[in-house]
């Protein structure tokens, strides 16, 4: 759970960044990558992301801009890697604005339970993680390049000068 509001932004920014540099990986056809039919595409899990943002810290009253997580989903990249950026940096302003530390132990309904925002926001970080996890294997099996995050993935060891370790 997170106590401050500085603690949670400082690892906001890197998580974001993290999930920003996979949706700008993105090309329009990678989109409709899928494992099966009844999963959903890379396109879905990107813009769910996007989505997901406001449609969880909605749940808490903070109040930014977004787009309907109802809305279909856009076939280009481009528009979803921006729609990111433009919803992150909303969410960031409206945290910066609307909360303080004592905010983080207010205690909202979300899903059932009753969890105070701290948790909240541990979530939400842990929620993109988990679908970032799925992005890159989808991206994988698109043929895209995938971005390295905590550390070189595949493709940038040789930009390292080095040999990819196998795991």
């Amino acid at each position: 759970m997170f106590q401050t509001l500085n603690g949670f932004l400082q690892s906001w920014e890197y998580e974001a960044g993290a999930t920003q540099k996979l949706l700008d990986a993105l090309t329009d056809a990678s989109l409709r990558q899928e494992v099966a039919s009844m999963d959903r595409t890379l396109g879905r899990i990107a813009w769910h992301i996007v989505t997901a943002i406001h449609e969880m810290m909605s749940r808490t009253g903070l109040q930014f801009a977004s787009p309907g997580e109802d809305g279909p989903v856009p076939t280009s990249a481009k528009v979803i890697a921006d729609a990111y950026r433009q919803v992150n940096d909303a969410f960031v302003q409206a945290l910066q604005t609307q909360w303080t530390d004592s905010t983080l132990k207010e205690m909202h309904n979300l899903y059932g339970e009753e969890w105070p925002n701290g948790i909240t926001l541990m979530v939400l970080i842990r929620h993109q993680i988990h679908h970032r996890g799925q992005m890159t294997v989808l991206m994988r099996q698109a043929g895209l390049k995938v971005p390295g995050v905590y550390g070189p993935a595949r493709e940038e060891w040789a930009n390292l000068g080095m040999e990819a370790p196998k795991l």
